[in-house]
């Protein structure tokens, strides 16, 4: 990568380059010992042509592919929606060449290691909370009041992070994919590390009630899992804050302990991407997932259109053949997905998106999925489903935030890792670290923002910045520092819907 004052141009292959600063119209700048006057006004941080790139021809950005040009573009002309369209195809035949992954690198010798909360399944929890969940969105009002009654009485201290009520706007009116997506997100919320207890609100009347529920979940610790149901009890409130004095005092038994990174199940996802997402803080989170899976650690990678234009990437990542026809198929299945309900499969980049310099989804993808590093990919999960290898998995979820981030946490992610190049105050259900692409955007929103990768810009290298990034997450997972989201008790859930309301 070349950087100036300018501009950035990626790889030698590119036929555009990033503008980093307001470039005006007939301005001159030198692009590597070469004059490049502009065309247009670029502001930051869209792209310019390197060269005369005529139509139809392909557009190159990261040495790859980001669509064709649908007309002549010029030198020094900006480059975007209204000159370059998407390639992107439903069909698309796969191979599976490792020979092509990115090397390894050395990374840090030593063993790293955070103080959690060891759970008697043996995962490890970063936070000792006790979660309230409805079955249906009919009892979300009263969980909410029972959520600030607890707090009261039994409020956050030393090894106690507090109650948190889950509120979503399913359990009922539905069957078929829908329920499955509904009872095993709720299950897979429940069995979080991150939840020392977790207390089931059921309305008693809905589709999705309790004792219909309860397969789903599977084995549990019944000191540790409880439900009530309100239509069958006087004072919903009374004999819900009975249940939750007893998971409390069951939360307290759980103390801080030393154990290695190789426990930490780290979920990467990115909203509000711009031109400086796939430069700045997703090759940064990247970094962090070689560390991470290089000690035994987990990384949770989602948002599968925003793989679309970068998946044979992820497949040369690919462990093994068997985990590359793994993510064929997950590809795949949700190419079909997008055409079951008539949406063409590069029908994702948002008006923010465009506005921040992003063109088409295969740009916006080699940006998305630089935050899987080079790390080989071991598992492919499905939504609803869980963790069960260490290392780099990808994850079955749509872009939507809300729904793949509470997928991820299901799964069993503890803490989130969370680009966005436009920002978002958006809270989820899990700590969440949310890094900046630029540095305007981070110094404007300190409150909704945790870490300025934009840094990289103005000179400060990658590896001083994912030492920083490293030490952040460590003393996130410690419980020494609280995210933004978490300090401002922004909490939220969704759960993905495919099928029809009853």
């Amino acid at each position: 990568m070349r950087v100036t004052e300018d501009v950035i141009v990626i790889n030698e292959k590119d036929s555009v380059a990033v503008a980093v600063r307001q470039l005006a119209k007939h301005e001159a700048i030198d692009i590597g010992g070469r004059s490049i006057v502009m065309m247009d006004d670029i502001s930051v941080p869209h792209k310019i042509a390197l060269k005369e790139i005529k139509k139809d021809a392909i557009v190159y950005k990261y040495g790859y592919p980001i669509g064709l040009a649908t007309r002549d573009i010029m030198e020094g002309e900006l480059v975007h929606v209204h000159n370059i369209r998407s390639a992107l195809t439903e069909s698309v035949s796969y191979e599976y060449h490792p020979e092509r992954a990115p090397a390894l690198r050395p990374l840090i010798s030593k063993e790293l290691s955070f103080n959690g909360y060891k759970r008697d399944d043996g995962s490890v929890g970063i936070r000792n909370y006790i979660y309230i969940m409805p079955t249906v969105f009919c009892v979300n009002g009263p969980i909410e009041k029972l959520a600030a009654m607890a707090d009261r009485e039994m409020p956050a201290s030393e090894g106690f992070d507090g109650f948190i009520p889950f509120t979503h706007e399913c359990g009922c009116a539905e069957d078929g994919q829908n329920l499955f997506y509904t009872q095993s997100i709720l299950a897979g919320m429940s069995r979080n590390p991150n939840a020392a207890g977790v207390l089931f609100v059921g309305l008693g009347c809905e589709i999705n009630d309790i004792e219909s529920f309860k397969p789903a979940l599977g084995d549990f610790d019944p000191k540790r899992i409880k439900f009530i149901i309100y239509q069958d009890v006087e004072d919903e409130f009374e004999e819900s804050m009975k249940l939750l004095r007893e998971l409390h005092e069951h939360a307290l038994s759980y103390k801080r302990e030393p154990v290695p990174i190789s426990k930490l199940i780290v979920g990467t996802n990115c909203a509000g991407s711009d031109g400086f997402s796939g430069l700045t803080a997703n090759p940064l989170v990247g970094e962090i997932t070689d560390i991470l899976t290089a000690q035994g650690g987990t990384s949770v990678m989602t948002e599968v259109p925003e793989m679309f234009g970068a998946e044979q990437i992820l497949m040369d990542q690919a462990v093994d053949e068997s985990v590359f026809h793994d993510i064929v198929g997950l590809i795949n299945d949700f190419k079909a997905y997008y055409k079951k309900y008539c949406i063409g499969v590069s029908k994702n980049p948002t008006t923010g998106n465009y506005a921040g310099g992003l063109s088409t989804l295969e740009e916006k993808s080699l940006g998305c999925t630089q935050k899987g590093g080079k790390a080989k990919v071991t598992g492919v999960i499905r939504f609803g489903k869980r963790v069960s290898v260490p290392g780099l998995n990808l994850f079955e979820a749509p872009g939507h935030d809300l729904v793949s981030i509470t997928g991820q946490v299901a799964a069993g992610c503890t803490l989130i890792l969370f680009t966005t190049g436009r920002g978002t105050p958006g809270g989820f259900a899990a700590p969440l670290i949310r890094v900046t692409t630029n540095s305007d955007l981070y110094n404007r929103k300190k409150v909704w923002n945790d870490f300025d990768a934009g840094k990289l810009l103005s000179g400060t290298p990658m590896e001083k910045l994912t030492d920083d990034l490293l030490d952040l997450i460590l003393k996130v997972a410690n419980g020494e520092v609280r995210t933004n989201t978490e300090v401002n008790k922004y909490f939220e859930m969704g759960i993905w819907r495919d099928g029809i309301t009853t």
